[in-house]
Order: C-alpha cells, then sequence, then structure tokens
C-alpha cells in the first residue's frame, strides 16, 4: 500500500482550535470482517491490533473525569472486539450516549447473531455504513454479496425498532463516493436512499451521513495507483469553504487508538499525527491518562486530508457540515 503522509505533510490548511470535548471516538481496533477499498483504516480480517480492558476501563474514567457526553465507537468492527458488550453496557450504565459505527453485514457473521439484539437492548444509536443503494455499486466497494447481506441486517435491525418512527432506536446509514469526486447533496441524496430502500426493501432510517473518502490509507493508495490523487486534492481544495471551519468534528472530539493514544481525528490517527499539533517523530504522544489530570490542547494537528472536510457541503463523522 502506498504512503499518502509525504504528499499531505505540507500544506496550507486553514488554523483551527478546539471548542467543548463532548465526544471520545474509541477505534476499538482494526479487525473486520470485511476489506473494504475506500477504507481509510485499512481494516480487515486478519488485523490483529484490538483495545483491552484496562484501555476501555481508562476511558470510562477520563469521561466521568472529562464530563464526555458520547462515546463514538468505530473500527475496524467494533463488535468483534472482545469487550465490546462489557463496554457498552458499562457506558450505559454510566449515563453515557452510544454510537456504535458498524458494517451491517457483521450481523449475519457467525458468532455475532447476538449483535443487533444488544444493542436494541442498550438503546444504543447504530450508525450503519451502505454506501449506495445499488447492489452492483456496493458489491465494487465492499466485496461479492455485501449489498444484500447488508439489506438482510437492516431489515433485522428495523423489525427490533430501530429507525421506526416514534421509536427512541436510531439508525443512520452512512454514504461514501464509489470514486474519486465528492458526495452530492446530503439532503437530495437522503431522500433517494429513503425512497428507493422503502419501496424495493421496506427499510426505513432517520438520516443519511454523505462523507467524502479521504486520500489516506487503501483510498489514497487507490487514487495514486489510478494516478488521480493530484486531481482529487485538486477538487478538494478547490471546494474548500470556509465556514466550514466551525462544525468540523474534531472542535469537540478526541479520537482515541486502540492502545489509548490520542488523536484529533480518526483520520490523524491512520495518519499517525498525534493530537495537538504533536509530529508523529515526537518522543511524546499524548495519552488517555493525560486527561485525567489536565483538558485537551485547543491547538489541533492539520494537513493537506483535511480539506476532505471542509470540500462542499463539508464532510464529517456526523455527515454534511450544513
Amino acid at each position: 500500500m502506498r504512503d499518502t503522509w509525504p504528499l499531505l505533510k505540507e500544506h496550507d490548511f486553514p488554523d483551527i482550535e478546539r471548542g467543548t470535548l463532548d465526544t471520545l471516538q474509541l477505534n476499538l481496533g482494526y479487525l473486520c470482517n470485511l476489506a473494504c477499498i475506500h477504507c481509510h483504516v485499512a481494516a480487515g480480517p486478519n488485523r490483529k491490533e484490538l483495545m483491552d480492558r484496562d484501555t476501555l476501563a481508562l476511558a470510562l474514567e477520563v469521561a466521568r473525569a472529562r464530563g464526555v457526553r458520547t462515546l463514538d465507537l468505530t473500527g475496524g468492527s467494533p463488535e468483534m472486539n472482545p469487550h465490546f458488550r462489557w463496554f457498552v453496557a458499562e457506558a450505559r450504565q454510566q449515563g453515557l450516549h452510544v454510537m456504535d459505527r458498524l458494517n451491517p453485514t457483521i450481523i449475519e457473521e457467525p458468532g455475532y447473531e447476538w449483535s443487533a439484539d444488544f444493542l436494541a437492548a442498550h438503546q444504543v444509536e447504530v450508525v450503519a455504513s451502505l454506501p449506495c443503494y445499488s447492489a452492483a455499486n456496493v458489491d465494487e466497494q465492499r466485496g461479492n454479496g455485501v449489498f444484500e447481506a447488508s439489506i438482510r441486517a437492516l431489515q433485522r435491525i428495523n423489525a427490533l425498532g430501530y429507525g421506526q418512527p416514534g421509536s427512541s432506536l436510531v439508525l443512520n446509514l452512512v454514504y461514501n463516493p464509489n470514486g474519486a469526486f465528492l458526495p452530492p447533496d446530503q439532503d437530495a441524496l437522503e431522500a433517494d436512499y429513503k425512497r428507493l430502500l422503502g419501496e424495493e426493501f421496506g427499510i426505513v432510517f432517520n438520516r443519511l451521513y454523505a462523507l467524502a473518502n479521504m486520500p489516506i490509507q487503501r483510498y489514497g493508495s487507490w487514487l495514486l495507483s489510478k494516478g488521480r490523487f493530484d486531481a482529487y486534492m485538486g477538487t478538494l481544495r478547490e471546494a474548500h469553504r470556509d465556514d466550514n471551519l466551525q462544525a468540523v468534528m474534531c472542535r469537540n472530539l478526541v479520537s482515541v487508538d486502540y492502545q489509548g493514544y490520542l488523536y484529533d481525528c480518526d483520520f490523524n490517527q491512520m495518519l499517525g499525527l498525534p493530537m495537538g499539533g504533536h509530529t508523529p517523530e515526537d518522543r511524546h504522544r499524548p495519552h488517555l491518562r493525560d486527561l485525567l489530570d489536565a483538558p485537551p490542547p485547543r491547538r489541533i494537528a492539520t494537513a493537506g486530508h483535511c480539506y476532505g472536510c471542509t470540500a462542499g457541503q463539508g464532510s464529517s463523522c456526523g455527515g454534511a457540515l450544513d
């Protein structure tokens, strides 16, 4: 896999500062039942990196100390972490809002059939990736049969009450472009998703998040291999909007890797760019335990890939910024 960091570290992205910390985004590990070509984590079935129970317990302690309200769980497939159920139960008992960023196929994976019922029982918000409402596009990006498995999983989630009118169980879907272009208008795309998934499969959901693909890890390597990296970066820069800077996710979130080290976002984590403007070469790497003694620094580390969050309608883990 080709590294895009040398092409991103010299940049002219505007300086930004952190506001109030309200979310810890915890990467529970890079183990996943899929290996998608757009994955900025380079997750897959052969990855061994998993957050241990001590680090998860420390995250709960930090959440109490810092007044964090939301735990945003990501991976890989978070459910494949062996401590997932213990951690979610503890977090909910602590009164924290928990979001689980899953690929729907995990619900049908042998050994994980418990996932849907467990999430519903603990009132976990589900953020499920479905990069298109077309089987051909999803299977091209994620592998043969993934679309059908995802549809079956979403139908099961719906049957538990997720996404239903008047239900407290929230189901949001995530779209990623299947190529070197920006997402279309999120509201219009959401309307298409709701109409087509509803008519063809009876699926309902709350919101659609349209996320831009980041020029890092597998997707960045793919851009380089196709000779499209410079053109894509040009697209991101030309579409940059300063008014998106106030709403980017890093202003209210800290990303935590499976070892407990801190980053300003999940994308910086995958580049090895530590929180607060430290460089990958610095000896000191900020860690969860540091947050027990002091809040995170206001300075946010940036590089060229950050244009992926401010281009056009903007992009974050919560979708468009408009």
